[in-house]
């Protein structure tokens, strides 16, 4: 026997439009709605145990974990997601290298043929003698003589401006100083910030008009120095080897000094705010406080920092 059921006398669009999802995929469509919104908004900041999304309309990437068929959040960080995969990048964290980054880092250690350097990642970066320049500027095998003097060139403390030129076996990155533009750093303070900060630009060598040169190091180190003139620096050919690994620094009037401390201040409130450093952000930032007449000791005070954040990122 067949038996036959009839559809409802009455329906509507709006019944459709009301019973057209199923109770258990409302959930997941609040979560697109809010990836949504994301997406629009920029990165959202999250913190250890916030529950990010389901784990059955996305996977999980790194940062995170599934709990009870949710995407959980592992670090502290701002939420990225690509097409279904949801990671979390980490607020503090150690430099990821890329070949062609620019780098600020310290000697550490003097070893045969290599210096290793400090460049804020998971182990030391190495720098060959064959990646330097050498007296002469001409590219030449590097002869024992030059092994005996690997001090007279970079030792234990120095701090250098360097490219990442490509990686070992083991992970370390292999650094390079073959331009003028890369070596010691000297006539300056360096300011840690975390990497997730530095933003990629085009270049990041940067000159302010207070006088004061920026170096933005992509792997969280910067160098704010004493502006250094295009027509004093040699060329490539015969450069002054002392002048370029002394170890002694120009004099510095007192105004340049203040305009480095000034900076090195700027840098500190901007990343206490989590702000993105790039090289208009920091022109707009000291424009700002030149324009309020502020001296060095008032961005140490917490309601200007936030008046100085306030005012630059309004228009963002």
């Amino acid at each position: 026997m067949i038996a036959f059921t009839s559809f409802p006398a009455q329906f509507t669009q709006s019944s459709y439009d009301q019973t057209r999802h199923h109770p258990d995929t409302e959930d997941d469509l609040m979560e697109l709605d809010v990836f949504e919104d994301f997406a629009t908004q920029g990165p959202k900041l999250t913190c250890p145990g916030e529950s990010l999304t389901s784990a059955q309309a996305y996977m999980r990437g790194h940062g995170t974990y599934v709990d009870n068929e949710e995407v959980v959040a592992s670090v502290a960080g701002t939420i990225e997601r690509v097409n279904k995969l949801v990671t979390v990048r980490a607020i503090r964290s150690r430099y990821n290298p890329e070949v062609g980054d620019l780098v600020v880092g310290r000697i550490t250690e003097v070893q045969p043929r290599r210096w290793k350097v400090d460049a804020n990642s998971r182990q030391d970066a190495v720098l060959m003698l064959s990646s330097v320049n050498l007296p002469g500027g001409v590219q030449r095998r590097k002869l024992e003589s030059d092994e005996l003097q690997m001090r007279g060139f970079f030792e234990e403390g120095d701090l250098l401006v360097a490219e990442v030129q490509a990686f070992f076996s083991d992970g370390a990155m292999s650094l390079h100083t073959r331009s003028l533009k890369y070596g010691k750093l000297r006539n300056g303070q360096l300011v840690a910030v975390p990497p997730i900060l530095v933003r990629r630009l085009k270049s990041h060598f940067l000159t302010l008009p207070c006088g004061v040169d920026l170096i933005l190091g992509l792997n969280g180190y910067i160098w704010v120095s004493k502006h250094v003139k295009e027509n004093e620096q040699e060329g490539e050919e015969g450069f002054d080897a002392e002048a370029v690994y002394s170890n002694v620094n120009d004099d510095i009037d007192d105004s340049t000094r203040s305009a480095i401390s000034r900076v090195t201040h700027i840098i500190r409130v901007l990343t206490s705010h989590f702000v993105p450093l790039t090289d208009s952000l920091l022109l707009e930032a000291y424009e700002w406080t030149v324009e309020h007449e502020s001296s060095t000791k008032d961005l140490l005070h917490q309601d200007f920092g936030d008046a100085l954040v306030a005012s630059i990122t309004a228009g963002q």
